[in-house]
């Protein structure tokens, strides 16, 4: 299969991930995978103009991970994920979008 992407996780996405039960976390990391191959706003959505979502609805609950675009050494395409929160309303809450912005920005001064 032929993937578009590589996605690396940031601490506060690894912790989100780690805490979550383990068949939730098989189903995000699965929708995760299937994203890098086809192209599906229901798993990988845009947001702003530099923050993206992974989405996973399981059991009943709705998963984000907010992630953003990175190409390392100018070749390799990354998404990075930034954390994650479990979504208890239909709007994505504006603080994450900007949580996820900042992570980015703070990302992006140390590479």
């Amino acid at each position: 299969m032929d993937y578009k992407f590589t996605v690396e996780f940031l601490e506060d996405a690894k912790s989100f991930i780690d805490k979550i039960p383990q068949k939730d976390r098989e189903k995000i990391l699965y929708n995760i995978w299937k994203s890098r191959a086809i192209n599906d706003p229901e798993l990988f959505k845009k947001l702003t103009n530099s923050i993206w979502e992974f989405r996973t609805i399981y059991n009943g609950k709705y998963y984000r991970l907010f992630a953003f675009w990175h190409k390392r050494n100018g070749i390799e395409t990354l998404v990075i994920c930034t954390h994650g929160i479990i979504k208890k309303t239909s709007k994505t809450p504006d603080k994450e979008i900007e949580k996820a912005d900042k992570l980015r920005n703070d990302y992006l001064k140390n590479v």
